[in-house]
């Protein structure tokens, strides 16, 4: 069924598509855009081949290489919402190589399993939701209304042969329902549902027997890192330990969530999901390590180099295709994509080892942010900076109006800074834009229900720290 569910997810979308999807949300880098979209498309065409070639295709990795804040972060997210892929970002300076302190590469591994398990679980939930409800509501009624219990029958001695107690059990009268036994109750029972499913008791208090929600943790401490060993009791013993019971009073809308999502647990399917969340972690899965350039050898060293050259080594059985051992069971790396990322300031990629290298067979250099960009950025993207801004402040009742000319204001102060600073690209525009924008931000909500920002209103703000060089560097 997954495997169904792994074509059908990007036959849709060929690689024009694919770009056009990335450009709703991510301003320039065409060249970035087409890599990614060949290789997801790539990933589809895969699922189409029969035989035993199919398993001989292997994914071409991908070398980003551009400075902070071009959007190369930005791409492979997005890309893995598209695809609706598992997707973990890591850092390749927190690594340090087997043996050592510190934390051991076969992490991202795990980490990508336990999202694909997330994004399964989540998914499995909202179809079992309806039916969790029901069972959440059931239960609020029998806390609210509760039948009587009944009373144990008393043992009737009855004269009975010895074949008969042996061969024909006596079978006793069905017992009454208890609808039928205590119908006023049942009256209250209905009524109290039909309100119920009216939110019109969300707000009434009502106590129940949850179970403690706190795991009994154990915290041991190895070179695998404790975030490594995740050992919970409850998980290790099961049934062994039994779960702690707790009295709870809370108001009615909260006791049905979480009697609700309990519920909904009850009716997942653990092994399956981990069953499929495997194959979706192994054909699906896509990891973007960061930071790549920061891991190029020293060439002035006197000991082991555990942090650089130590960790390229560690991560290139992984991108050849590796096994790892997870808590959920043995995960394989063939079919996963790895998308490496780094400035390269102060070395080049021709600085990694050559094997490394060769896992890296796409290269892509990201481009410079320039003005032009930076007013783009700020318009056109679903997520526009200057969208979330209005969004924020219309809360507060405030219509905030960005000008062209005060966009082309923030855009040209941001580039300048960059410039004759550190470049920071897009980033620089956060901080140009929460500078121009602290007064009414601070102030509201207050009597000034209108701001229109335009040239004048950014040059007033931050036109005087944008020309101090010194001053810029420590605000801007």
């Amino acid at each position: 069924m997954i495997a169904d569910q792994l074509k059908l997810q990007s036959s849709s979308l060929t690689p024009g598509e694919i770009v056009k999807r990335l450009d709703m949300y991510i301003v320039g880098q065409d060249n970035a855009k087409k890599a990614v979209a060949i290789a997801l498309r790539n990933r589809f065409r895969r699922q189409q081949v029969t035989g035993e070639i199919k398993d001989e295709i292997m994914p071409k990795n991908i070398l980003m290489i551009g400075p902070t804040g071009v959007g190369k972060t930005e791409i492979a997210r997005r890309l893995a919402r598209l695809a609706e892929s598992p997707f973990v970002k890591v850092e390749a300076t927190k690594f340090t190589e087997v043996g050592y302190m510190g934390r051991d590469v076969e992490g991202m591994i795990r980490d990508l399993m336990e999202k694909s398990v997330a994004m399964l679980k989540a998914s499995r939930m909202g179809e079992v939701e309806e039916l969790a409800d029901q069972h959440a509501v059931d239960t609020l009624v029998d806390a609210v209304h509760p039948y009587p219990k009944r009373p144990k029958a008393m043992p009737q001695h009855e004269e009975i042969t010895k074949e008969e107690s042996l061969f024909k059990p006596k079978e006793l009268p069905p017992s009454p329902l208890e609808g039928d036994l205590y119908p006023q109750i049942t009256r209250l029972r209905e009524r109290f549902r039909l309100k119920l499913l009216n939110d019109e008791v969300d707000d009434e208090t009502v106590e129940l027997e949850l179970d403690d929600s706190q795991p009994r943790m154990i915290e041991i401490f190895s070179s695998a890192g404790i975030e490594e060993m995740g050992l919970n009791f409850q998980e290790m013993f099961g049934e062994m330990v039994p779960k702690k019971k707790k009295k709870r009073k809370l108001p009615i809308r909260e006791a049905r969530a979480i009697l609700k999502s309990n519920e909904a647990q009850k009716l997942l399917d653990m092994d399956a999901i981990v069953r499929d969340a495997q194959t979706k972690c192994e054909q699906t899965g896509i990891i973007f390590v960061d930071e790549i350039d920061k891991i190029v050898g020293s060439e002035r060293t006197t000991g082991p180099d555990v942090s650089r050259e130590g960790v390229q080594r560690d991560i290139l059985p992984l991108v050849e295709g590796a096994t790892v051992i997870t808590k959920y069971g043995p995960i394989r790396t063939h079919h996963m994509l790895f998308i490496g990322a780094g400035a390269f300031h102060m070395s080049k990629p021709s600085d990694l080892i050559p094997e490394f290298q060769g896992r890296f067979p796409i290269r892509v250099e990201l481009d410079n942010l320039n003005a032009d960009d930076f007013k783009r950025i700020l318009v056109e993207p679903k997520n526009a900076l200057t969208r979330q801004y209005q969004a924020l402040l219309k809360t507060e009742k405030v219509k905030l109006t960005f000008t062209d000319d005060g966009i082309d204001e923030i855009s040209e102060i941001s580039f300048r800074v960059n410039e004759e600073t550190e470049n920071i690209g897009a980033r620089r525009l956060h901080t140009v834009l929460e500078k121009v924008l602290e007064k009414i931000l601070f102030e509201s909500p207050s009597k000034t229900k209108k701001v229109v920002v335009d040239a004048d209103y950014v040059k007033k703000h931050v036109g005087d720290i944008a020309k101090d060089h010194d001053l810029s560097r420590y605000i801007l």
